[in-house]
């Protein structure tokens, strides 16, 4: 899109004048001028990726095509995830420890405002149908289940839970949010009709991210104190499988095929890919450092991993599943995002 009026600075009347008194050096100015307003009016920006550094209450934001930090912003204290809103228009940072929200640009990374006395934001997630937003609160037990319209939140339940609610996935109609509960090695379905749990059943030790199938509507853990994910069927709970992946078993990102899901498996140093049809592992990339939470560019040809115990981010190329780029960051570098990822199916 170009811009067809003068940047900021540009004398206009001074270069008339110079044409009446040299019509030659005038002609110069007036071509220079016409060159000038001919240009877009902002240079073109690369792509922001957000990495949030949770032990450095920063966020990193890196440009996606030279493969380097721009620079390092503070945020508030411990941010640990972040989301998209369901507009697609602003980009919500959780602070665990300063019980705040913030929102910001997802393509510029400018700050838009602060939602405060949002307790213990650790975990946070949208309905697919945009109406309900779930925070977990992982420091002080609780789930807390908001209405949103238009931007606003407004309290509508809160679950007290004896230790550590952690990862959570929404069922695809948004009837149901889903909850791991690390501590007490548990998972929760809560209808968000009643706002009342449906089913609370055991799983493997210190259980963590959720993920939902499609099609089946299958639920996936990651068992983050073992070395596998656990199947469960949405409608009760009940354990279908085991799928051995790697020690640490840990959080999930499909691949946008609505065929593949990752699984990053912190202690082993891997990343599995699982068939959700076959649900078999089909595929493991090497990534050092504790892998924690990923993004996908959206043509799918690179992954990037946070390293939890290095503090980098690992940039893997999907065709030879081999790590090209190691982006230095903060401390404890967790959620990461960038706009144009591939699609979340």
């Amino acid at each position: 899109m170009q811009h067809t009026s003068p940047r900021k600075g540009a004398d206009i009347s001074g270069s008339f004048l110079a044409c009446k008194k040299s019509p030659r050096k005038g002609l110069r100015l007036i071509g220079m001028i016409a060159v000038l307003l001919s240009l877009p009016y902002h240079t073109a920006m690369a792509e922001i990726a957000f990495v949030l550094n949770s032990r450095e209450d920063s966020v990193s934001l890196i440009d996606t095509e030279k493969y380097t930090e721009i620079r390092r912003v503070p945020i508030g204290k411990e941010p640990h995830h972040l989301m998209i809103t369901p507009d697609n228009r602003q980009l919500i940072i959780a602070n665990a420890i300063g019980n705040n929200l913030v929102f910001v640009d997802p393509l510029t990374g400018n700050i838009l405002k602060r939602i405060p006395r949002i307790a213990d934001p650790y975990q946070i997630g949208f309905s697919p149908d945009g109406r309900w937003f779930v925070v977990n609160g992982n420091r002080l037990n609780h789930v807390d289940i908001y209405h949103y319209h238009n931007g606003e939140l407004e309290l509508a339940k809160r679950l007290k839970y004896r230790l550590t609610p952690s990862h959570l996935a929404f069922s695809r109609d948004s009837k149901t949010v889903f909850v791991t509960v690390q501590e007490t090695d548990r998972l929760v379905a809560i209808d968000l009709t009643t706002l009342q749990e449906k089913w609370n059943v055991a799983t493997g030790r210190t259980p963590a991210g959720v993920w939902i199938t499609p099609g089946q509507g299958l639920i996936l853990v990651g068992i983050t104190g073992e070395d596998y994910v656990q199947v469960f069927d949405p409608a009760d709970g009940t354990v279908l499988r085991k799928i051995k992946t790697g020690k640490g078993a840990h959080n999930f990102l499909p691949m946008g095929d609505a065929r593949h899901v990752l699984l990053s498996n912190r202690v082993d140093d891997t990343i599995s890919i699982i068939d959700m049809q076959t649900l078999k592992v089909t595929g493991t990339i090497a990534v050092p450092g504790g892998p924690d939470d990923m993004e996908l560019r959206r043509d799918g040809k690179e992954l990037w991993v946070t390293a939890r115990w290095r503090n980098h981010v690992a940039v893997v190329n999907m065709d030879t599943r081999k790590i090209e780029h190691i982006i230095k960051v903060g401390r404890s570098p967790h959620g990461i995002y960038f706009h144009s990822h591939a699609p979340r199916i």
